[in-house]
C-alpha cells in the first residue's frame, strides 16, 4: 500500500491518532496521519541526520563544546537527536518524555534506537513533567531540547510560560535550551513562544530560521553565557564541527549572524 508517494510498511492507531511509517527513495519517515514527515532516517546510512532541520538543533554545539552531563528531551519521534547524543557523546545521560507509547514502540523497532544504559524514556506528557520536577531537577541538565509537534502544531502542553519557566530553572547555569518552532516569525505560536523564551531567560535567544523550511530553531541561554566570546572564535569552532559532524555548522554561524544582529551581542562579544 502506498501514502505520501510512499510504501506504508507500517501503521498503528492509538487514542492520538493514526502512526505511520513511509519509505521513499531511500528514507524511511514517521507521519502522524498526514503529509508532514515527523522524524526520517536514511536507510544506507542511519547514523547521519536525513532532516534540515533536525540537523539544524545541533547548532547548540557553536557554543557548548560536548555534553558530559544530563541531558532532556522533549519529544521522541523517530529518536533521530537522542540517536546522535548518544553516538557522539559518551558521557551523556538522557531523559527522553515521549506522550505516546507506540511512538516509543516505532523508534525501536523501525528507526534503530538502541537498548543503552544511558538513555531512559518516559512515557508522559512533556509539559506535566517539566513543571512537575521544576524544582526537584533544578539546574540539573546542561541541555534541554524540545521538538514536540503533532500534525496541529506545537503540543498545547508547553505552550505557555510555566513550561518555559520551569525549563529555565531545571537548567545548569550553562545550560541550552534547543526548540523547534515552526510557521515563521509573522506565526502566533511562533512569536507567543519566543515571548515566553525571552521572559524565562532574560531575553538571551538566538533563532536560527531552516533554509527552505518553515522551521526556526530556537537557542535559550540561561545565566551563564558561552566559553566562546567572539566571531572569530565561532568562525575557528565551526569550520572544525564541520570535519567532525559533516554539517554544515559556517552556514549555521553565517544565519545566526544575518538573523540576529541585534541579539548576537547578548551571547557572546561581537
Amino acid at each position: 500500500m502506498y501514502k505520501y508517494e510512499g510504501l506504508l510498511v507500517y501503521e498503528s492507531h492509538d487514542d492520538d491518532g493514526i502512526l505511520e511509517v513511509v519509505e521513499l527513495d531511500g528514507v524511511r519517515s514517521l507521519h502522524f496521519g498526514s503529509h508532514p514527515r515527523q522524524s526520517s532516517m536514511l536507510l544506507k546510512a542511519p547514523e547521519r541526520l536525513a532532516l534540515e532541520y533536525v540537523r539544524a538543533m545541533t547548532s547548540w554545539l557553536l557554543f557548548k563544546e560536548t555534553l558530559a552531563e544530563d541531558g532532556l528531551i522533549i519529544g521522541l519521534g523517530g529518536g533521530s537527536i537522542t540517536k546522535h547524543l548518544l553516538q557522539h557523546f559518551p558521557d551523556c545521560r538522557l531523559t527522553v518524555v515521549e506522550s505516546r507509547k507506540g511512538v516509543v514502540k516505532i523508534a525501536r523497532s523501525h528507526f534503530g534506537l538502541p537498548l543503552d544504559p544511558r538513555l531512559k524514556i518516559i512515557v508522559d506528557d512533556g509539559g506535566q513533567y517539566v513543571r512537575n520536577r521544576a524544582e526537584t531537577h533544578r539546574e540539573r541538565y546542561g541541555l534541554l531540547v524540545i521538538d514536540a509537534f503533532d500534525h496541529e502544531g506545537m503540543a498545547a502542553s508547553i505552550s505557555n510560560q510555566a513550561f518555559f519557566d520551569a525549563c529555565q530553572a531545571m537548567l545548569k547555569d550553562d545550560g541550552i535550551l534547543v526548540i523547534n518552532l515552526w510557521g515563521g516569525t509573522s506565526n502566533p505560536m511562533f512569536q507567543s513562544a519566543a515571548l515566553w523564551l525571552g521572559r524565562a531567560f532574560g531575553w538571551k535567544l538566538l533563532f536560527l530560521p531552516v533554509t527552505g523550511r518553515g522551521n526556526i530553531i530556537g537557542l535559550a541561554f540561561n545565566s551563564s553565557l558561552p566559553a566562546v566570546t567572539t566571531i572569530k572564535s565561532l568562525r575557528a569552532r565551526a569550520a572544525a564541527l564541520e570535519q567532525q559532524f559533516d554539517i554544515d555548522f559556517p552556514a549555521f554561524l553565517r544565519d545566526l549572524k544575518k538573523h540576529n544582529a541585534s541579539t548576537l551581542k547578548q551571547v557572546i562579544k561581537t
